[in-house]
């Protein structure tokens, strides 16, 4: 790539970054509702590019009854977790997502239908199910509290800006090569004492804006690192996916950065992590 392609494709990953950081920012930092419309979004476009690459591999998964489970799965957790409905509507998710299985008797030119039962639950578990994780992390005693997902969203990036600038300069050791031949230990270290610096003032800037932290600073480190391990692994596991697919990027919706699986992918890897370690401990 010449260098004035590199420096194009930067300044576009640069904007692209910028204005979409900014408004996610705004949008959790507002209300709960900004945010829930936010991640709705995040939500489907993530589930339409994960079916549109299932289709690109010859599968035919359930793209429209798959989506609408994921998104439904979104909303279920967010109106729960707020306290507008009670907890035992979570039992919904199991008939609704189980009527798969018929949808799929009526569809008689399939070779493998239950091949493409089971890419559309991989949807579902793959993006969904993580994204509406993080209402859990986000409502304390059914109060909105934008601090985890502020502070796991800048902790993510900075892991994925600071491994990106890092391995561009200083890039030899190869981190996982038969997945993603660009990735170095190098970058994967760069991006960690980035991660951990923010991780580490998260507290402090909390403080400094006048809001009391939610999590102690030892837990903000621990998260750090789910972070920098689930988001490596989040970006290599997509990178599987469409190395299997022998594609670049998932999508298109975000220049410089590809698709909105390519963006959110660790932390969709991280999500389940981030809330089993948040419940627990």
């Amino acid at each position: 790539m010449s260098s004035s392609q590199k420096f194009s494709n930067l300044s576009q990953r640069l904007v692209t970054a910028l204005l979409g950081a900014a408004g996610i920012v705004f949008s959790i930092m507002f209300s709960e509702w900004t945010y829930f419309v936010v991640f709705f979004i995040i939500c489907l476009f993530t589930l339409l590019e994960f079916y549109k690459l299932a289709g690109l591999d010859g599968m035919i998964p359930q793209k429209t009854f798959g989506t609408i489970c994921g998104v439904l799965i979104f909303c279920l957790s967010f109106f729960i977790e707020r306290g507008n409905i009670e907890s035992q509507y979570y039992f919904l998710i199991f008939p609704i997502v189980s009527c798969v299985y018929m949808i799929k008797l009526y569809k008689k030119t399939e070779r493998k239908p239950f091949t493409n039962i089971a890419y559309t639950f991989l949807g579902i578990f793959y993006v969904a199910t993580p994204i509406a994780l993080l209402n859990i992390a986000t409502f304390e005693n059914q109060a909105y509290d934008y601090q985890i997902i502020f502070g796991c969203l800048f902790i993510l990036w900075a892991s994925d800006t600071g491994a990106y600038f890092a391995g561009s300069m200083f890039g030899k050791r190869k981190l996982f090569e038969r997945i993603s031949p660009k990735k170095s230990w190098e970058g994967f270290a760069g991006g960690a004492v980035l991660a951990f610096a923010f991780a580490y003032g998260l507290p402090y800037f909390f403080s400094s804006i006048g809001h009391e932290p939610t999590i102690r600073s030892w837990q903000w480190m621990v998260i750090g690192l789910i972070i920098i391990v689930g988001g490596t692994f989040g970006d290599l596991v997509e990178s599987l996916l469409k190395r299997s697919i022998e594609i670049k990027d998932s999508g298109s919706s975000l220049p410089g950065h590809g698709g909105f699986l390519d963006r959110f992918d660790g932390l969709i890897i991280s999500a389940p992590f981030i809330v089993a370690f948040l419940e627990i401990f």
